[in-house]
């Protein structure tokens, strides 16, 4: 059951139908199949590129939608409630856009960001590397300068995307002055020396390709820089406070499909003569996940009008991540067990949502690392 929602303008509220349609009517029927099989499903991005749901927060004459953050991660949560791993997908795409359009020149703007935000081009986010995880500061991949090419050499780990991306908005050491040495470059998805490791074997997402990115004398151009050398690190930052919000979204829509489904059940399975959610005890487990998941929504929203109204964000980014996807796993759990038996089989979907949820507290920074983004905010 769809959530209720207070939108901006009547503008989002027809976008927002439209991204119920596409979830239900595209999205919905393919995600079991795709999850057991492990097939990533690029032509999906595609569809979403051409409804225009790529670009919903950049700039139209770019081929953006020029909404709000509010309006996109409202969106991003029904994609998410549909295919955890499309909306996983698309987060990380429009996080990987993020650095082009916030701090490319016009030039690499015009050349690049129509093709990313009209769904051409497909985006993957190259930060982490198994040694450099929370440390973002400590990456050693590194690009030195060749005339008018880098050269790239190293390793990158847990990337979204790895081997089916089209570009890769790439984090390299480019001096060794600690965290002012790393820079950002817009990397093509595929160059020679570039390649893709075997995928991860998930416990969940297996949807969603994740391997690690090997550079081995790769050569980036010059003009595939994007800002000055040593910006690398502030711009890693800066996308990253967006892309938590996208998490945080992909957070509640996950746990409004296990909500969904947990009444779905407790209203027509029977016990004792009685449907199971005339139980107090039921009702007050269902009462609980529901209060878990409208409160976590109100988070992200919070977080995203400030963003929009052009306030500091971090913190609230922060906590909104922290917050929503502590509660989608707290929530998909709880409708394992409204389901009881059935919830541990795969015949529901309740148990494929569990295991979703567990890596939402892992990555764009492990929710530890957000209560020392949050403590660091609330020291300054």
């Amino acid at each position: 059951m769809p959530a209720e929602r207070l939108l901006p303008t009547t503008e989002a509220e027809d976008l927002l139908a439209l991204v119920r349609e596409i979830a239900r009517d595209e999205l919905a029927p393919c995600a079991a199949e795709h999850e057991e099989h492990a097939r990533f499903p690029r032509d999906k991005f595609r569809l979403l590129g051409k409804t225009g749901l790529l670009g919903l927060p950049y700039p139209e004459e770019f081929g953006g939608g020029a909404q709000p953050y509010e309006v996109y991660l409202q969106a991003l949560e029904e994609v998410a409630s549909a295919w955890m791993s499309v909306g996983v997908g698309l987060s990380v795409h429009v996080m990987s856009s993020y650095a082009l359009a916030a701090f490319g020149t016009d030039e690499q703007k015009a050349r690049w960001l129509p093709d990313a935000l009209g769904g051409e081009l497909l985006g993957g986010y190259a930060l982490s590397e198994s040694h450099a995880g929370s440390d973002a500061a400590a990456l050693s991949t590194r690009a030195v300068r060749s005339g008018d090419e880098y050269v790239v050499n190293g390793t990158k780990a847990w990337i979204t995307h790895a081997g089916v991306a089209d570009f890769y908005t790439l984090m390299a050491r480019t001096s060794d002055d600690g965290g002012r040495g790393i820079s950002c470059f817009f990397a093509p998805g595929r160059a020679d020396g570039l390649a893709a490791a075997p995928p991860e074997r998930k416990m969940g997402l297996t949807g969603s390709t994740t391997a690690q990115l090997v550079f081995d004398g790769v050569r980036v151009g010059a003009d595939r820089l994007v800002g000055a050398e040593g910006d690398g690190l502030r711009i890693a930052l800066s996308a990253l406070d967006s892309g938590r919000l996208g998490i945080a979204a992909c957070a509640v829509g996950l746990a409004q499909a296990a909500l969904d489904e947990a009444v779905a059940y407790a209203k027509t399975r029977t016990q004792f003569g009685r449907p199971i959610i005339d139980f107090q005890g039921l009702e007050f487990l269902l009462a609980d996940m529901a209060a878990a998941v409208e409160s976590a929504r109100a988070t992200y929203l919070e977080a995203a009008r400030r963003r929009d109204r052009g306030l500091p964000f971090r913190r609230q980014a922060a906590v909104a991540k922290l917050v929503c996807t502590d509660a989608a796993m707290r929530v998909t759990t709880d409708a394992v067990q409204v389901l009881g038996g059935a919830g541990y089989t795969r015949d529901f979907p309740v148990e494929r949502y569990m295991r979703e949820a567990k890596v939402l507290q892992i990555f764009e920074g492990t929710n530890q690392i957000q209560r020392l983004v949050i403590g660091r905010e609330l020291r300054r």
